[in-house]
């Protein structure tokens, strides 16, 4: 599986056969670029939130809205398997309004397993946690903490899931608008050694190679 990360929370997910794209941004809100590519099926974490749920810009695509269109039990889409695991914003953050509703989504691809963080803003539940222990092998995570989990919930979090690669999103960026924390205050927080800077804004991951120890791969944004 390829994986392309466009900018801040959105990524390209593909196959020979099928693409994802996640949690598309506004470009006129957010100050990253229009994505301005095809894709088979883009997944959203939210119904309302312009930084996640924007797909006007990704061609040729077949929307679901992780939230309200994944049942319980998971779908099937092109050959992806999609489960949601719904969550909120931050319960603490000012936002002026209610926090709205989100949901977390595990992406099987090319036979590699890939979790979604989408925005959610508080401690994973332990019934969560337990139910996708083992269960991930590339985590999507939110280090930008600033209305989204704080770093000490999502350390718990990588403790207990286990993903054998960690790809940070959601951080701060020049181009970008939100003042949240850069990706290095996440980083610090781990062995040097963990941390790999892929230096580009793609990589392949191959289901046979899972790194062993766990690996925090650092990627260029490309929008």
């Amino acid at each position: 599986m390829k994986i392309t990360f466009y900018a801040h929370a959105s990524f390209r997910l593909e196959t020979p056969e099928v693409s994802v794209v996640t949690d598309p941004y506004t470009p006129a809100v957010s100050g990253f670029a229009p994505i301005d590519e095809a894709a088979d099926i883009v997944v959203m974490s939210s119904a309302t939130d312009r930084f996640h749920s924007d797909p006007s810009h990704v061609r040729g695509r077949t929307v679901v809205n992780a939230l309200l269109d994944v049942p319980p039990e998971g779908m099937t889409l092109h050959g992806v398997s999609i489960r949601a695991f719904p969550t909120s914003e931050s319960l603490t953050f000012d936002y002026g309004r209610d926090p709205d509703a989100n949901a977390m989504y595990l992406l099987t691809i090319g036979g590699v397993r890939v979790l979604h963080m989408g925005d959610v803003g508080n401690a994973l539940a332990p019934a969560t946690l337990s139910e996708l222990a083992g269960q991930v092998d590339v985590l999507l995570a939110l280090t930008g903490a600033h209305a989204t989990l704080p770093l000490d919930a999502l350390d718990e979090a990588i403790t207990a899931i286990d993903p054998r690669i960690v790809i940070p999103m959601h951080y701060w960026h020049p181009r970008g608008v939100l003042k949240i924390e850069p990706v290095d205050r996440f980083l610090e927080r781990y062995p040097e050694e963990s941390v790999v800077r892929c230096g580009g804004s793609s990589l392949t991951i191959k289901p046979e190679k899972r790194p062993a120890p766990r690996q925090i791969i650092v990627m260029e944004q490309a929008r």
